[in-house]
């Protein structure tokens, strides 16, 4: 699916970067159902695994994104998103929100995923509050902008191109290359967390899936019984216990 090329947008609306006033009221979004955050989850912890999450990066999950368009504070909270660097703040302070170029550079990628009540995922309402793709595409204008339906599996990506979403084409794998991230992006079918469904999985340039925890675990579990297999056939007595 992609939104209409008509030229809806033939004149921008005025755009500020502004410190979200203290007092501001977030939009209540509650998550869909308990799967988005699983989803949301465990596409940080195999980075963080990997060792690929720096601290100068921001990655999170139903959080507000900021702008300010006609005077009037714009927040939308995709349900991940990956900034490569942000200015720090203060020991002890939390984040409540994000202001791109006020707080560091803007979103690199943005991905939402399609519940069983679509919340407008495709939306370009160019008029407040404005419909996300609009808002990622016109008033952030992020490079990557990803929407995944986990009941059938399919992810489209859509990479900004003069000024415009351009939907992408998977490689033979079925997979899309994310240069800002420098790793694939891609559809996985199993089980996690109880959950048997589609999960968005990283792989690197070499096509090595990045692992859960507990894959680790289990491939460390493997490694131990074949190395403890061959001292056996070596006459090697192996105390299993340990």
């Amino acid at each position: 699916m992609t939104p209409s090329t008509i030229n809806l947008f033939k004149k921008s609306p005025p755009i500020t970067w502004e410190k979200l006033p203290d007092d501001f009221i977030l939009p209540d979004e509650p998550v869909d159902n308990n799967l988005q955050p699983l989803l949301a989850a465990a596409l940080r912890e195999s980075l963080e695994l990997a060792g690929l999450i720096l601290e100068s990066m921001l990655i999170a999950s139903n959080f507000g994104l900021c702008a300010t368009v006609k005077t009037q504070t714009v927040v939308k909270a995709p349900d991940w998103v990956y900034i490569p660097s942000v200015k720090s703040i203060a020991s002890g302070k939390i984040r409540r929100s994000y202001t791109p170029h006020l707080e560091g550079e803007i979103p690199a990628i943005v991905l939402e995923f399609i519940s069983e009540t679509e919340g407008g995922e495709y939306s370009i309402n160019p008029h407040y509050p404005y419909g996300k793709w609009y808002f990622y595409e016109q008033i952030l204008q992020v490079p990557v902008y990803g929407i995944f339906q986990p009941k059938t599996g399919e992810l489209e990506i859509y990479r900004l191109n003069q000024g415009r979403y351009e939907q992408q084409k998977p490689d033979e794998n079925n997979r899309y290359w994310i240069a800002e991230i420098n790793l694939f992006l891609g559809v996985w079918q199993g089980t996690k967390a109880e959950f048997t469904t589609n999960w968005l999985r990283w792989w690197d340039k070499s096509g090595n899936l990045l692992l859960w925890g507990s894959e680790l675990v289990e491939q460390e579990r493997q490694r131990a019984e074949r190395l403890a297999a061959k001292l056996r056939a070596l006459g090697v007595e192996v105390d299993d216990s340990v």
